[in-house]
């Protein structure tokens, strides 16, 4: 099985390159994916988004609205069953994602903005 920090590079490399399969290769069918800007973007109080198909919709309006998309890593850390990037994201706001992993997909993400 490839490590956290394997899994977490190649996700970032992947939402570099604005490839929507690519992106979505990490995420699990049953992905729960809560974030600030999926109250802004889809207008959703909740910030949740349940379910792969969904989570592709959202991901192509966010690629839509942010064209110049660009992550850049500060750091990965690891934990168990998880991992954390660190990074700056669009509009330079900085930016953790706290990924739960199983067997290699992302199950559950919880984003923050500053």
């Amino acid at each position: 099985m490839e490590s956290l920090t394997a899994i977490a590079e190649a996700w970032l490399h992947a939402w570099n390159s604005h490839n929507l399969e690519d992106i979505m290769s990490h995420y699990d069918e049953d992905i729960v994916f809560y974030s600030p800007f999926i109250v802004k973007i889809n207008n959703d109080p909740s910030g949740c988004i349940r379910g792969k198909a969904a989570l592709r919709a959202y991901f192509q309006r966010a690629l839509t609205a942010y064209p110049d998309l660009h992550f850049d890593l500060y750091h990965i850390l690891e934990g168990v069953n998880s991992v954390v990037l660190y990074y700056k994201s669009v509009q330079d706001k900085l930016s953790t994602e706290m990924m739960i992993v199983k067997e290699g997909l992302v199950v559950e993400v919880r984003a923050h903005y500053k």
